[in-house]
């Protein structure tokens, strides 16, 4: 995934913000982003390609019946009034404009006369920070045309735009509902890389763990049970989602498409498995880590209680000869001083003795 320097963010908006709006209502629903959103435009067909950054919305509107597609990608749904704009330019419902600028929403596909809707979760891994990053996207697929909403700029759709360019497969001599699907795809091929990302980590924090468990594994381990969790979130519907797409009777998806989104249902059970055996991973790893702590803390309180009863019977002689009673006959013995150290080393080392016969050193 291509990174891209970014400005600092405001802080997030929540849900709760929508509550008593009526249905329809448009409020961008995530972190407020500083950049300027940006509309890319792809006009393709099996021998031509045009391509444009920065377009206006007037020239994204929807494409004369063609043999061509046209992809519309948008960087920045905090602009609302982009999003506006290029929604009525594409007679799109108000509910879908509510949901394209809600980031919280649960992947879902939604069928409509002119076009479907499809909501995904882009997933990728920060080295840097150590952790997976989750982007609200968003696919309109009309007749001839594909439209893309992302919350910011980078992106894993760079393999699609090279593809393109050079022709490479079918790609641009297929229709749109082909165009969608590659995008899918690889949305759904970049969570492998994130998932095993995440399981390299589990298995290097799993070893550090066996060896010598220190006290910041463990929120590690938490870390790493909240990336988890986000990512069965966002592939659990992604099921649903694909699997209704692929039953789909709506002209837009032709059948030839629907063979490459059965692939893609394939691809989404394998995710789904690697994320639930990483789950039940992390739970072990997690009860590994405090047996391991709890077995370290008895080895300690082992030699402490080891060494505390050999200075028990040390501690009651020298107590007894401390004494300062005149009737003491050992104290006026020449030897007497040596003779009670002599009883003290052979008490202390007999009794080491007894602990290594028991194995308990």
């Amino acid at each position: 995934m291509v990174k891209v320097k970014r400005k600092r963010r405001e802080k997030p908006r929540r849900h709760s913000a929508k509550a008593g709006l009526p249905p329809g209502t448009m409020m961008f629903i995530g972190e407020q982003e500083m950049n300027t959103a940006r509309v890319d435009l792809i006009d393709y067909n099996e021998s031509q390609l045009e391509e444009l950054r920065d377009v206006s919305v007037d020239r994204c509107g929807k494409p004369a019946n063609s043999p061509g597609v046209r992809w519309i990608n948008v960087n920045g749904i905090h602009n609302v009034g982009l999003i506006e704009s290029l929604g009525k330019s594409l007679d799109l419902h108000p509910l879908t404009l509510e949901d394209i600028v809600n980031t919280t929403h649960r992947p879902k596909a939604e069928m409509f006369p002119r076009y479907i809707y499809v909501v995904l979760k882009m997933i990728s891994y920060d080295e840097a920070e150590n952790r997976a990053e989750i982007e609200h996207i968003s696919l309109v697929l009309g007749e001839n045309y594909v439209v893309s909403f992302q919350e910011k700029e980078g992106d894993v759709f760079n393999m699609v735009r090279e593809r393109l360019r050079t022709s490479k497969g079918p790609i641009r001599s297929m229709k749109a509902d082909y165009l969608a699907y590659t995008l899918m795809d690889a949305v759904v091929d970049n969570y492998f890389l994130a998932v095993e990302r995440i399981g390299d980590r589990i298995e290097e924090l799993d070893d550090r763990i066996l060896i010598k468990p220190k006290p910041d594994d463990l929120q590690e381990v938490h870390r790493l049970k909240r990336d988890i969790l986000s990512l069965r979130k966002a592939v659990w519907p992604l099921r649903e989602e694909i699997g209704a797409l692929e039953k789909s009777e709506s002209s837009l998806i032709r059948s030839e498409t629907k063979l490459f989104l059965r692939d893609l249902y394939d691809h989404t059970i394998q995710i789904i498995d690697m994320v639930e055996t990483f789950r039940d991973v992390l739970g072990s790893v997690h009860d590994t880590f405090l047996s391991s702590m709890s077995n370290r803390m008895n080895e300690v309180m082992k030699v402490l209680t080891i060494v505390a009863t050999i200075f028990i019977p040390l501690t009651f002689i020298a107590g007894v000869y401390g004494m300062n009673f005149e009737n003491m006959p050992e104290l006026k013995w020449p030897w007497g001083y040596f003779i009670v150290l002599g009883v003290m080393l052979v008490t202390g080392f007999g009794m080491l003795g007894y602990f290594w016969k028991k194995k308990w050193l």
